[in-house]
């Protein structure tokens, strides 16, 4: 790490522990529809229905990937911020299952701790991957302040997509998966960068009011993923001397009403129409996931390559970050970074890309609740 990357002076303070803060998931197949139940609460959706939503849980024996592989991330960021003398204590809670986020804000209070970092598992602007977050740490202190339990305050990191410690994992991950494809079809192949689709009226209003990414098409939720891809794409072709390699920013894992619009091409699709077009192989590179969860294992490694095996499309299928030492290292700087401006020391930001970090606090108005408006953490 550059001399300009390091924050002014070493050390944590204000802050005494950092919540890694994640989606959660069912850990056998009595865990499913709980799960589920969890996730769709006050959606009035019928338990059976939820046991067909649950049918990609099921196929892989009603256990997902995400809690093996946050123990492991968990794990990572001990041993990273122990190798550099980094003394903050890190926490796990999930939104949707244990360790359940109030539990884990309970044990935090319990042992003595009272200004925490929070690093959400989700890289980007969007009300599903940064405010719901925030509004699940709002209701989980009003839960704690009901029963008597000392005050913590809560502060999320900025979001993370554009920093080298996620990036660099993620050009590196697409160009091995280059390497799996065969000879002949590699110089050829085409990139699809995928992420969870979203509603278009949310994807439009993700981001501040004031960030110009808002003004984009698709908002800052499109906007960040193509700043992504362009990189990717762009060191790719450095490295492979490919310079005109075709790209797309695509989307996977639908799950709302047909007749609501939602970011597409699906990847799917764009794998149909790839080969129509005469592609001889795809590339799908998941920047919008941190890891190889569900979404990920079902979707894409089933579903996709299921679709591409149907067209005879050659496909590979780029790693996520999970405990790359490189990420893990990035959010120690995150932490730094974060825990100087506090003490109101000037900090360089580590950004890629053309839009610059991040901001730290979010706007009221960033990232509107699209049913109704709910209190939200770490907002000005």
């Amino acid at each position: 790490m550059s001399d300009a990357r390091k924050p002014s002076r070493p050390g944590a303070a204000p802050y005494d522990a950092l919540l890694l803060l994640s989606f959660g998931g069912p850990e056998g197949p009595e865990d499913v529809v709980p799960f589920l139940e969890n996730v769709t609460r006050g959606r009035g959706i019928p338990k059976e229905r939820l046991k067909e939503v649950g049918k990609h849980y099921f196929m892989f024996g009603g256990v997902s990937p995400i809690n093996g592989q946050n123990r492991e991330l968990l794990a990572a960021l001990r041993k990273d911020f122990a190798e550099h003398g980094l003394d903050l204590p890190v926490y796990w809670g999930n939104r949707n299952w244990a360790p359940y986020l109030v539990d884990t804000l309970r044990e935090l209070a319990a042992d003595g701790h009272r200004r925490i970092a929070v690093l959400a598992t989700s890289a980007y602007a969007g009300y599903s991957g940064c405010r719901q977050y925030r509004e699940n740490l709002a209701d989980a202190l009003a839960a704690l302040a009901e029963e008597g339990a000392p005050a913590l305050r809560v502060d999320k990191l900025r979001h993370f997509y554009n920093h080298p410690g996620f990036v660099e994992p993620m050009t590196d991950a697409t160009l091995a998966a280059l390497d799996e494809l065969p000879e002949a079809v590699r110089a050829g192949a085409r990139l699809a960068f995928t992420t969870h689709s979203v509603p278009g009226t949310m994807a439009e209003t993700s981001g501040a009011p004031d960030d110009p990414a808002r003004g984009e098409p698709g908002g800052a939720y499109v906007a960040q993923h193509l700043d992504v891809a362009r990189l990717i794409a762009a060191a790719v072709a450095e490295r492979t001397g490919v310079a005109d390699r075709p790209w797309e920013l695509v989307y996977q894992s639908r799950s709302g009403a047909p007749h609501t619009p939602w970011l597409e091409p699906d990847i799917c699709d764009h794998l149909e129409a790839q080969h129509a077009g005469g592609a001889p192989a795809v590339v799908m590179v998941p920047i919008g996931f941190v890891s190889d969860h569900m979404e990920v294992k079902y979707d894409l490694d089933t579903e996709a390559v299921a679709k591409a095996a149907e067209l005879g499309l050659p496909v590979a299928r780029a790693a996520t970050v999970g405990a790359d030492p490189r990420f893990t290292a990035a959010v120690r700087e995150l932490v730094l970074e974060r825990a100087a401006t506090e003490r109101g020391e000037h900090v360089t930001r580590c950004a890629l890309g053309t839009l610059g970090p991040s901001h730290d606090v979010c706007a009221v108005a960033c990232c509107p609740n699209p049913r109704a408006p709910r209190p939200a953490v770490a907002e000005r």
